[in-house]
């Protein structure tokens, strides 16, 4: 079981830094980064195709990994 455990989060940290390296930046810069994270925030720019795509695989992703690395934790404690 803990192998089994383990073997999964390595795949979801492998295939979370692929997806994430897929998207393309929102911004560059300092003004970018501030700008660019209002701008996200309410909405001016909408994700279109396979941003949209991507940015749904990573929301998923990214909340397998926590949910299975604190199952892991807990596992071999």
């Amino acid at each position: 079981m803990e192998i089994l455990l383990k073997v999964l989060l390595v795949i979801f940290s492998i295939a979370l830094t692929a997806v994430v390296l897929l998207q393309k930046g929102k911004s560059a810069g300092l003004s970018g980064a501030i700008s660019g994270g209002a701008e996200h925030l309410f909405g001016k720019t909408k994700a279109r195709g396979m941003d949209l795509v991507l940015e749904r695989i990573t929301v998923a992703l990214g909340a397998g990994f926590f949910i299975l690395s604190i199952i892991v934790a807990v596992v071999l404690r």
